[in-house]
């Protein structure tokens, strides 16, 4: 029996994790080891580790967590949580079954990228999500944002920050209001409304956009929209809240609609989706889980 199970080793489980085996506690975290950044070249934005690649942040955190023997990593994929009593079981990929009193959900989101030809090889080298963490290196050149949905403006904006030759593509959808419109055409933000049919580069590195009607834009790179979801469909089965973002919903503790389970990082949609956001979520979530565990032991 476990005291928690934590689901998703991510910032955000690597972290909870800590907190949880320096309060003395059984930890198992199930590390699946498919992380959402995995085709980013480097990470930004965490202090003393700005500019890390994904792969060595793990192995330092692994590093970090190696120290204390309470803790026990698998590499396995959790597939279900089920209720018994005052305890979940939570089963596994490889048909394991492990009991726990508290279960961390940090198994973060799956990004779906737009229905456009050539896109998943610029995806990490020329294509980002996130401008927080990539807008830096992109300063000054010219960008374009792909978007879909009513996100285009905020995100066209946001990325306005580091470059003013951006320019915004919805193939084929019309997502914005004519005050919006006015807004862009201020800054000097052309908007492309037509369908992106290829996407052109070299190893990666973005040079051209090809519209249905033949036009080409040159663009070095830039932001792109995804669909997200959660990385584990089965949470589905649990009947979670979830808040008005689509994730899950919590208190300022990661406690979930159900007692017992909690959630933290990219998986409740509640925050920018940062490394060390995701960090601080999961070490506020495993304080709340070790006074709720305390509260009932004392």
């Amino acid at each position: 029996m476990f005291d928690c199970i934590i689901i998703g080793g991510g910032p955000a489980g690597l972290n909870g994790s800590l907190v949880l085996g320096r309060a003395g506690r059984e930890i198992l975290l199930l590390d699946e080891n498919k992380p959402r950044n995995a085709v980013t070249q480097e990470s930004h934005g965490f202090i003393t580790r700005d500019g890390i690649k994904p792969a060595e942040f793990k192995n330092l955190a692994k590093q970090d967590l190696a120290k204390y023997p309470n803790i026990t990593i698998e590499s396995k994929r959790a597939t279900s949580i089920t209720q018994e009593g005052t305890y979940f079981i939570v089963e596994t990929n490889e048909d394991d079954q492990y009991k726990a009193k508290k279960v961390i959900i940090s198994s973060g989101l799956k990004d779906s990228l737009p229905a456009i030809e050539g896109i998943h090889q610029y995806y990490g080298k020329s294509f980002f999500s996130c401008p927080f963490c990539d807008g830096y290196e992109m300063r000054n050149q010219p960008l374009v944002v792909i978007a879909e949905s009513e996100h285009a403006f905020h995100v066209t904006k946001m990325l306005w920050n580091w470059s003013k030759d951006v320019i915004l593509c919805t193939n084929g959808h019309n997502v914005l209001s004519e005050e919006q419109l006015a807004s862009f055409e201020k800054n000097n933000i052309k908007v492309y409304e037509e369908k992106i049919t290829s996407l052109q580069g070299k190893n990666g590195q973005l040079e051209k956009l090809v519209f249905a009607d033949g036009k080409e834009v040159t663009r070095v790179g830039g932001i792109v929209g995804t669909q997200l979801s959660q990385a584990s469909p089965f949470l589905e089965a649990l009947n979670l809240n979830r808040n008005a973002q689509g994730g899950i919903e919590t208190d300022t503790f990661g406690r979930s609609s159900i007692p017992g389970i909690y959630a933290c990082g990219d998986a409740t949609l509640q925050d920018v989706p940062q490394l060390i956001i995701a960090a601080a979520q999961g070490s506020k979530t495993a304080s709340g889980v070790i006074a709720d565990l305390i509260s009932e032991e004392f």
